[in-house]
């Protein structure tokens, strides 16, 4: 019999290609990951892993152990919650990882109504952005992400099945009367000796940010680098810096201003799902969830994200200040 998590350890090696990545992924120590992985060699009776320099990678046989495994260890989920299922009503743990500015705004209330009509359904929510929610997908630590098709970084690949879900437009974000807080479209190219303030290095917005900038012709100043929007945009509210900023992202409590790109720039958010994955009545009602429930906030959200970068240029502010950490 083999032991579920030595091969969920033998699926991630397979995706994320170091036992030092794996380690990270799973909070163990690389030679920890490695014990156990001999473990699972003696318990196979087979030769999984060979080392090349001061790495090690599958074999053939580890690799057919690793395609395998994963399905096993799909079906073993999907069992789990067949068995503490009511009938056909959906059931079990489904863990959903989010990027930061669609957790309010898509699945908070997509998760508020599953509740309310499926109580023997768990959503777990965790916040996990493009860069992150990619590789937890595809090794199994998540059942579900919402991310978005334009990281290019990190492509969508014939691995997993896409639900589109919806668009959100990219935004400059500068504090009132700043130079930049003017009227019309904006041409990044004016704003070449600004402070920014970006996401850490290695994320979508960070990526994206770094790209536009480049592609108007300069290289941009980056005064701060935040993980949380909520810091950017009180960082921007103080007058300290200009940032490009996902419309869902930016927050009516910050006195802030958006406009929109003069050559515009969208992101299209989605949903995704392993493919060849068993069917699960709970996964899919959690995409239903997502892309069609008629009360949940994402619609006003990004209506509202498009009224505050409105072609036809004028400048928008929120609606109320908030007290800011920088003052």
């Amino acid at each position: 019999m083999f032991n579920p998590w030595r091969l969920r350890l033998l699926v991630q090696l397979d995706t994320l290609g170091t036992v030092r990545a794996v380690a990270q992924a799973a909070n163990l120590s690389a030679s920890s990951v490695s014990q156990q992985l001999s473990v699972l060699e003696a318990e196979t009776r087979t030769r999984l892993l060979e080392r090349t320099g001061r790495r090690v990678r599958l074999t053939p046989a580890g690799l057919i152990l690793a395609r395998r495994a994963r399905e096993i260890l799909d079906h073993m989920t999907a069992v789990g919650a067949e068995l503490r299922g009511l009938g056909e009503e959906p059931a079990g743990l489904v863990r959903l990882g989010v990027f930061q500015s669609a957790i309010h705004s898509l699945a908070v209330p997509a998760v508020t109504r599953l509740a309310e009509a499926y109580p023997h359904l768990d959503v777990e929510l965790l916040e996990l952005e493009p860069h992150a929610s990619m590789p937890a997908l595809r090794v199994g630590d998540v059942d579900v992400i919402i991310t978005t098709t334009d990281f290019v970084e990190q492509p969508l690949g014939p691995d997993l099945d896409i639900v589109p879900l919806a668009t959100d437009p990219i935004v400059l974000v500068a504090p009132p009367g700043h130079p930049a807080a003017g009227r019309g479209p904006a041409d990044l190219a004016a704003f070449a000796d600004e402070a920014w303030t970006f996401d850490i290095p290695g994320s979508y917005m960070a990526s994206l940010a770094t790209r536009l900038c480049r592609e108007a012709g300069f290289e941009p100043r980056v005064v701060c680098r935040f993980s949380n929007y909520m810091m950017t945009m009180q960082h921007v509210e103080a007058g300290l810096s200009i940032a490009l900023l996902p419309g869902l992202a930016v927050d009516p409590r910050y006195r802030v201003v958006t406009r929109r790109l003069a050559a515009p720039v969208t992101r299209t958010i989605t949903a995704a799902i392993r493919r060849g994955s068993p069917p699960r009545a709970a996964v899919n009602v959690v995409l239903d969830a997502l892309r069609h429930d008629p009360e949940h906030r994402a619609a006003r959200a990004l209506a509202a994200a498009e009224a505050r970068a409105v072609p036809g240029g004028d400048q928008q502010t929120s609606r109320a200040p908030a007290q800011s950490a920088w003052s």
